[in-house]
């Protein structure tokens, strides 16, 4: 990897755990911001990689609401509003196709509502499990993913030859992956021994599957960016190549943990 570029993903990356950092330290409102915001950005992003083009720029409008409404009414509705929320949303897309059938019928389909659907689900409704975690929760997920990507990115490119999954991703090797398992299990491990409760197996073996999930999170992207014919989901964050490039573990991390919690306490 060329100098420049290295500077810019570290420049990039400290100034996300920046912002990250000072929501975290203000907590509430800014959480649930940087969640809006992040969320309609990635859904923007989404939409674009299916319906690139002017002539798309209001599906991608619509999606940028969606992505920040859902948190929204995640965070301040009542307790049925995610799913209130999650029907309108198809409402809506449906009256959108009805409409766009009833002026053109040869050229109308329902893949840009599936694509909008897909979206809604793929970022704004894993993301809004944010706001339903602590700080040091929080912390953790993010901390999974990070090590996760870290160590698989330096494990690879210092000892990868055989590859796990050349299909989807020519450049991911086995040394990538267990090392981004080991980071990350000792990661989480070192983090809940400091400020958790829960025994060490159980920090050793949500680290696993916040791993594994991590590494399914990029795989599932890998595959989506591959059936487009696209290098990067988009050009946001410079060195980084697009948003969803850089949170496509978390989305899948995320959810497991809030699953895994269910089943054991980790936190005082």
């Amino acid at each position: 990897m060329p100098a420049s570029s290295h500077l810019q993903r570290i420049l990039t990356a400290v100034l996300a755990l920046g912002l990250v950092g000072l929501a975290l330290w203000q907590g509430g409102l800014l959480v649930l911001l940087a969640v809006m915001g992040v969320s309609a950005l990635g859904v923007w992003e989404f939409t674009a990689l299916f319906r690139p083009g002017p002539e798309h720029a209001s599906l991608r409008r619509l999606g940028v609401v969606l992505g920040a409404g859902l948190p929204l009414a995640a965070k301040f509705g009542p307790a049925q509003a995610l799913g209130w929320t999650l029907a309108a949303i198809f409402w809506i897309l449906a009256l959108r196709f009805l409409f766009r059938y009833g002026r053109d019928q040869e050229r109308a389909d329902f893949h840009d509502e599936l694509i909008l659907m897909a979206g809604a689900a793929y970022l704004p409704l894993m993301l809004q499990f944010f706001l339903s975690l602590g700080r040091l929760e929080i912390i953790l997920v993010l901390l999974s993913t990070i090590v996760s990507d870290t160590a698989a990115f330096y494990a690879g490119t210092l000892w990868g030859r055989k590859k796990i999954w050349p299909q989807i991703s020519p450049k991911k090797s086995w040394a990538g992956s267990i090392g981004g398992m080991a980071g990350c299990m000792l990661a989480v491990t070192a983090f809940g021994a400091c400020f958790g409760d829960a025994p060490l197996v159980a920090w050793l073996a949500l680290g696993a599957v916040l791993n594994l999930a991590a590494q399914l999170g990029d795989f599932f992207e890998s595959a989506l960016k591959r059936k487009l014919e696209v290098k990067d989901s988009g050009t946001i964050l410079p060195g980084h190549g697009g948003l969803l490039d850089r949170i496509d573990s978390l989305l899948f991390a995320l959810p497991c943990y809030v699953l895994c919690r269910q089943a054991l306490s980790f936190f005082p």
